[in-house]
């Protein structure tokens, strides 16, 4: 059988299992069945040149990674990846900053891994490449003879095309996609947008649906291929969770009112500044509920080096405590801000524990956090999700209080309206998404996107 081999920006190694999401361990699990390699940047920033390499070996898999100069690394990943296609991708052009230097070194970092594991690939490998970070490798490992099965997973949106086509260097960009066999994206609107830009800006054609072709005449595939989580896992994780003391100490402090939580890395995109407003406008909007719901927002520091995401704690800190010093009383504070991490299956506890699931990025890949929070329910007394319909998760999670993360007081109404909903209402819609998270759990995803590129 093919060797399967998969590539990340960052390589989760055996030592940090313990902490792995869902998405590792069902890589994990592809590698484990026939053997196979995980390859990409070990997480090191070194003073010298880029390029020592660090080998791992745990039972047939094999995890080969790279170390990063510092120079590299603010080039590739800090600028790059992070400060041109990140807010590129999630809509965010006035976010976008983009120079040549970055752009190098986003080409430099790409065509070191591209030779570092072209050596590395064997002659019927499979090979699985992730994320933003790595758009070209495909075509630098083609470049190196490379005609193996090569596949690529876009996790985060795709925008339209002409929000694209605005990046000065994008046909360098996103011709690249075209040397893999099989694009994945998160919705099938994802993949509408690609075609649209392959046609419009591209030089390609759509032949058919999810076949394309470049201005050259050059074949390949495209399709939607939904994300999902560890459905049965999660579930049973968070029922287990309840006896943990941070969660019992969290129903505790709750004194009885309705508890309504948001969990986000800390990231522009997720929408929290737009999310405690709505929160305020709730208060105000329904006056007969003050008192009644508090509100955790767990948001865990990202990428604080960048200028963006600092501005961003300065003004949720900020909101934080307007909300709070205008609506609080002397037994209730409306708005816990918690800037740190939890262990993952407290946090699952705490998703248990809430009556109302806030999911409202101003736009999202996928959002699995509105998976894990329905996973993670009482089915006999289920909160409610409220989710912006600009998460990849709305076209799956039909059942749930869609909104408008940009309408305040539609989102202000729905967590009215989530928090009185009766428990039969609750009961139906939580069924409903809890079966679609059954069918479509991590493992089908794996399956149908690595049959798909078996197939391509």
């Amino acid at each position: 059988m093919s060797r399967l081999v998969v590539v990340s920006n960052r390589v989760p190694l055996p030592s940090a299992r313990s902490r792995a999401g869902g998405l590792t361990v069902a890589l994990h699990a592809a590698l484990s069945e026939h053997g196979g390699l995980w390859f990409g940047w070990s997480g090191r920033r070194v003073r010298g040149a880029s390029g020592e390499e660090h080998v791992e070996r745990d039972g047939n898999i094999t995890y080969r990674t790279i170390d990063l100069s510092w120079s590299d690394f603010e080039e590739y990943y800090n600028g790059f990846a992070n400060r041109t296609l990140w807010p590129l991708l999630h809509f965010r052009m006035d976010l976008v900053d983009y120079n040549r230097e970055t752009w190098d070194g986003y080409r430099r970092v790409n065509a070191l891994f591209a030779e570092r594991l072209a050596r590395e690939l064997r002659p019927d490998d499979i090979v699985w490449v992730h994320d933003y970070h790595l758009i070209p490798l495909a075509q630098g490992l083609r470049e190196h003879g490379i005609d193996n099965r090569i596949g690529f997973f876009l996790h985060v949106p795709m925008p339209s095309s002409d929000l694209l086509a605005a990046l000065p260097a994008h046909r360098e960009v996103f011709a690249a996609l075209s040397s893999y066999d099989l694009v994945g994206f998160q919705t099938a609107r994802d993949l509408e947008r690609f075609q649209d830009y392959v046609r419009l800006f591209g030089g390609g054609r759509v032949i058919g649906q999810g076949q394309l072709e470049t201005a050259e005449g050059h074949r390949f595939r495209a399709g939607a291929f939904p994300i999902s989580i560890d459905t049965g896992k999660i579930a049973q994780q968070a029922a287990a969770a309840e006896r943990k003391l941070p969660v019992q100490k969290l129903r505790d402090s709750l004194t009885g009112r309705q508890l309504a939580i948001g969990v986000d890395r800390l990231d522009y995109s997720k929408g929290m500044p737009e999310r405690f407003r709505a929160f305020e406008r709730h208060l105000e909007r329904h006056p007969e509920r003050r008192g009644l719901l508090t509100f955790l927002q767990i948001a865990p520091p990202s990428r604080g080096e960048v200028p963006e995401y600092q501005a961003l704690r300065q003004e949720l800190e900020g909101v934080a405590g307007h909300i709070n010093g205008l609506h609080a009383a002397p037994d209730w504070t409306p708005l816990r801000y918690v800037n740190r991490n939890f262990p993952h299956d407290v946090l699952t506890g705490f998703f248990r524990l809430a009556d109302v699931g806030l999911v409202t990025p101003l736009r999202d890949g996928m959002n699995l956090v509105a998976k894990e929070f329905v996973a993670s329910q009482d089915e006999n007394d289920p909160g409610v999700l409220v989710l912006s319909r600009f998460a990849g998760a709305a076209s799956e999670l039909g059942e749930a209080l869609q909104v408008n993360p940009y309408d305040l007081d539609g989102v202000a109404d729905a967590i009215a309206q989530a928090c009185v909903m009766p428990l039969a209402e609750r009961r139906e819609r939580w069924h409903a998404m809890m079966e679609t998270l059954k069918r479509h759990d991590i493992e089908a995803w794996r399956r149908s996107y690595l049959g798909a590129l078996a197939a391509a």
